[in-house]
């Protein structure tokens, strides 16, 4: 039972940033419909990723030739200065629910998941269920960050997107540095 206990901590923990971002997404009103894709893409994400993981284990740690920080404030920033660049254009909601900024956002939330992955066995040899558990709280997580946000949105109008923007700045910032 302390083992699931820790996978469920664990899986709180991998979903905070899932939360944040998706409360960065929610200020711009996406719809419930999308918010359910979004939602349950980043879920199979946070599923596959710890999987991944385990299956390449310490290998990668031996040939890792990118920093994976780097990547994911990259990413972070491209997010930022493309919401930061689409503030005032009406295809601003779709430009961000798009199938690709879909991948893009899940798999960026994900790869703290494919980390995880590779030291899971020092917590649990039940991998499906971690993963299993790493999906359901990401999905429930994402969906109430998307909901936070529309109604941060509702209520503060484009200074709520103009925060997450510079949220997502910093966030790249931290990654980057």
């Amino acid at each position: 039972m302390s083992n699931f206990f820790l996978i469920l901590i664990t899986a709180i923990g991998l979903s905070m940033d899932t939360f944040s971002l998706s409360i960065l997404y929610g200020t711009v009103n996406i719809n419930k419909n999308k918010a359910i894709k979004l939602s349950t893409m980043v879920g199979i994400f946070h599923f596959i990723m710890p999987l991944i993981g385990v299956n390449i284990g310490n290998i990668v740690l031996d040939f890792l030739i990118f920093d994976v920080d780097t990547i994911e404030g990259l990413i972070f920033l491209a997010i930022g200065l493309q919401m930061l660049l689409s503030i005032n254009k009406e295809e601003n909601i779709k430009s961000l629910t798009n199938i690709f900024s879909f991948l893009i956002f899940a798999f960026t939330v994900s790869i703290d998941s494919l980390i995880i992955g590779i030291g899971l066995k020092a917590i649990t040899e039940n991998f499906l269920l971690s993963s299993l558990v790493f999906m359901i709280i990401s999905t429930i997580f994402t969906f109430l960050g998307l909901a936070t946000g529309k109604k941060l949105s509702e209520k503060f109008g484009k200074i709520s997107t103009i925060i997450g923007i510079c949220i997502l700045i910093v966030l790249s910032l931290h990654y980057l540095i």
